[in-house]
């Protein structure tokens, strides 16, 4: 996700232009065969701005169904959310993720996002939107959920999922960028160690300042 984060930074029109042809899952498009960083040479293919674009800087909302079902501009992990979520409970299920973490992430969002367009329904979207849109869904099963980058403990999976789904809404709506994903994972796992530290719970037979020295 960092090598992501730097090759958005470098190329930032090849990261984030695609083909406005959405509705068709199955047909094959010429720029799914374009070499990186080159530009495809369909003279039937469009390109549009993501729906987290048309929102940021055209105040353009996608209609929920084409997000939910993902008839949308974007990579596989913006228009796949159902799929995501299915595989995400399955993972969850099997004890391969700390299920606390998808579930602060994409709560946080919800709450927040809903709250904001209760208040200001002509400037703020709706938490359907928010959920559905750009890569919250893949961020949130599968990148906040590594077990390195992850905390170790409950209480922390709580403590870091409230805050990428915080930074997600903050950086989505008031800053320079339509999407805060990568970032906001980037950023919450820095404080990883320091979380870790705060939520250890207390050994024992200990008193709480001799755990916490």
């Amino acid at each position: 996700m960092l090598g992501r984060a730097f090759l958005q930074a470098a190329f930032p029109v090849p990261l984030t232009t695609w083909p406005a042809l959405g509705g068709d899952w199955w047909a094959l498009r010429g720029d799914n065969f374009a070499l990186p960083l080159m530009s495809p040479n369909v003279p039937d293919a469009l390109t549009g701005a993501t729906p987290l674009g048309l929102m940021k800087f055209e105040q353009v909302v996608t209609a929920n169904t084409d997000l939910i079902m993902g008839s949308i501009g974007g990579s596989l992990g913006e228009t796949s959310g159902i799929i995501i979520l299915i595989c995400g409970v399955y993972l969850a299920l099997r004890n391969h993720l700390n299920w606390r973490i998808p579930i602060s992430i994409l709560l946080t969002v919800a709450v927040l996002a809903g709250g904001l367009h209760l208040l200001d329904p002509e400037r703020y979207p709706t938490a359907l939107f928010m959920l559905f849109s750009g890569g919250l869904m893949l961020g949130a099963v599968y990148m906040a959920t590594d077990m390195v980058t992850s905390p170790v403990t409950n209480r922390g999976c709580w403590v870091f999922g409230f805050g990428i789904g915080f930074l997600v809404v903050v950086i989505r709506l008031w800053g320079g960028l339509p999407e805060g994903v990568m970032y906001a994972i980037l950023l919450m796992n820095a404080m990883v160690p320091f979380i870790n530290r705060a939520t250890q719970p207390r050994v024992f037979g200990t008193k709480l300042k001799e755990a916490n020295s």
